[in-house]
């Protein structure tokens, strides 16, 4: 038995006494969850979102659910997980022949047969007379008065003039052309050559050719974003979705705002990956598999292969083709709530520990702003817990040995 003793305020304690004192306070810190650790495990991570139940983050009750990617949900993710422009405003199609509104610029040519009429002379046989359609729909013609255009075609408002002018000038004729389209126009702002108001003329235009009329985006379309809004309804997609997407390339309506943001498309890898942090794409299309690349792969000695995770809020209908809309019901029952974008929260699962999963990540798309999270290895934390305890028992032998000698 160690004979050293010290003597303090509550009397006598003997080395062993203290070393036995060490180790316990020790193995209490350990047993209160001192072990350091580095994100939820891949149960953990399953456990919150199996069976709909909760995840809890303080003042906030989120409700997700967890699902296996395979083939399936690949595609469906592929095919219905980005937003569409056509799906919110239809593609278009002819509205009727354009109208004349108010603010409109007319160039109205009258046309007399005889050398002595109200608009010919004997050096010129016409007169054009330029009008701009008033707040209140009307222009005014010399000889004819105030004439109602709001509405009309070109046409309706050439045969107008010529019914008025019949019994006053001599065997007139009309010509109506628009010198400016004023009531036919959509605003272009953002990123874009000359942010503006676009006429559109008397024809149909593509999205895209009002932005070339705007001077086109300025960056690349797989980092550029277009926002159209129309009356109540707005919708956002990647440019890149509609250079790769005709439908989405939709018929622009007067009256249309249109807004060009560059903002670069990113994914964020945390826990056991190589790189941590913010990530671009720098292409138009990542796969998970890419993504995983970009991250650096997996720590080999901390990794766990069966919990490779996209964290991710998701558009309803991919959503519900996902989990289904029995489920997808469900989850709204117990609480699960959209984002501002109307996207619900999801979290994607990879096991790399199967070999088809490396087939189904090249077909699983990475989307702006997903979190890709790979969980350490429940033997990490056995391992740290082994160093901690292999350091106190260390430290208590130093212990007793300073007390011997």
């Amino acid at each position: 038995m160690i004979r050293t003793k010290y003597a303090g305020e509550s009397g006598t304690v003997t080395a062993s006494v203290l070393v036995r004192m060490l180790a316990g306070t020790a193995l209490l810190a350990v047993s209160g969850c001192v072990v350091p650790s580095d994100g939820p495990l891949t149960a953990e991570v399953l456990t919150s979102g199996a069976g709909g139940k909760t995840y809890q983050i303080p003042e906030t009750r989120i409700v997700f659910d967890v699902v296996n990617i395979d083939q399936r949900v690949a595609s469906s993710v592929t095919a219905l997980g980005r937003p569409s422009l056509a799906s919110t405003f239809g593609f278009g199609g002819p509205t009727g022949t354009p109208v004349i509104g108010v603010g409109d610029k007319l160039a109205v040519t009258i046309f007399e047969a005889g050398p002595d009429g109200l608009f010919s002379t004997t050096d010129r046989k016409s007169t054009s007379i330029p009008v701009v359609v008033q707040p209140d729909g009307r222009g005014q013609i010399p000889y004819v008065g105030s004439v109602r255009f709001a509405g009309m075609t070109l046409d309706s408002a050439r045969d107008t003039i010529v019914q008025a002018l019949k019994a006053k000038a001599v065997e007139p004729d009309v010509i109506v052309s628009l010198d400016g389209n004023e009531s036919r126009t959509v605003s272009i702002l953002g990123d874009v050559g000359k942010p503006s108001v676009v006429p559109l003329g008397l024809s149909e235009a593509h999205l895209t050719e009002a932005l070339a009329m705007a001077g086109g985006p300025q960056k690349a379309p797989y980092d550029t974003y277009v926002t159209l809004k129309r009356r109540n309804r707005t919708g956002t997609v990647l440019l890149q979705s509609i250079v790769e997407n005709p439908k989405e390339d939709i018929l622009v309506r007067p009256g249309d705002q249109i807004y060009v943001t560059y903002d670069p498309q990113t994914f964020s890898a945390l826990g056991q990956t190589e790189k941590t942090g913010k990530i671009r794409f720098d292409a138009a299309n990542v796969s998970l598999v890419e993504a995983a690349a970009l991250a650096g792969g997996g720590n080999i000695t901390t990794a766990d292969p069966k919990g490779y995770f996209v964290f991710r809020y998701e558009y309803e209908r991919a959503y519900r083709n996902v989990v289904g809309d029995d489920r997808f019901r469900d989850l709204l029952a117990k609480g699960m709530t959209a984002d501002s974008e109307g996207r619900y929260p999801i979290v994607y699962r990879l096991d790399l520990g199967q070999t088809q999963s490396y087939m189904v990540a090249q077909n699983f798309p990475v989307r702006n702003k997903d979190v890709i999270y790979l969980s350490r290895h429940p033997a990490t934390d056995f391992q740290k817990f082994a160093t901690m305890m292999s350091t106190t028992a260390s430290a208590s032998r130093n212990f007793q040995l300073a007390f011997d000698n």
